[in-house]
This record gives structure tokens, sequence and C-alpha cells, in this order.
């Protein structure tokens, strides 16, 4: 196993981890952003108003793009293992 493998494989795990996490990143920048500025306007301190509509737009996000991200998890894990089966064959 040489250097260049070990790169490869923790650059193509962090794309895979920002790849999963961007839309659900997103979304909750998104209704934060909507939810700061709807308080700031109305002058209204409530925490569950920032907590609830960020779990409802998450758990949208989750339903929405699931499989999507299921794909892209089963493609990196069927990629990892095959090169692990692969280490110790030269």
């Amino acid at each position: 196993m040489d250097a260049n493998l070990i790169l490869y494989l923790g650059r193509y795990t962090l794309e895979t981890a920002l790849l999963l996490s961007a839309p659900v990143l997103i979304v909750c920048t998104l209704v934060g952003l909507i939810i700061s500025i709807l308080q700031a306007v109305t002058s209204i301190r409530d925490m569950t108003l920032t907590v609830v509509p960020k779990l409802i737009a998450v758990g949208f996000t989750i339903l929405l793009f699931g499989s999507w991200m299921l794909e892209i998890t089963l493609k990196f894990t069927i990629d990892i293992f095959s090169h692990i089966s692969k280490v110790g064959h030269f």
C-alpha cells in the first residue's frame, strides 16, 4: 500500500462526506437564516421557533435526498471494500 493510494482514499472519503452532508447543511443554513431574519423583524425570541422548522426542513430533505444519499454511500462502500481486497495482492 503506497502513499498515493492512502491519499486517494482519504480524499475520496472527505469528498463523499461533503457530498452527503451538503443538502442537509444547505437547507439548515437557509432555514436558520430565514428564521433569524423573521425573529429580528418581529422581535420574537422563542427558541422553539428556531429548532422546530429546522427539524422539519431536515426531515423533508432526508426524505427527498435519502435514496440518492444511500446510492452514494453504497457506491463508496463497494469501492472501499474493493480497495481493501486488493491490499494483500500485488
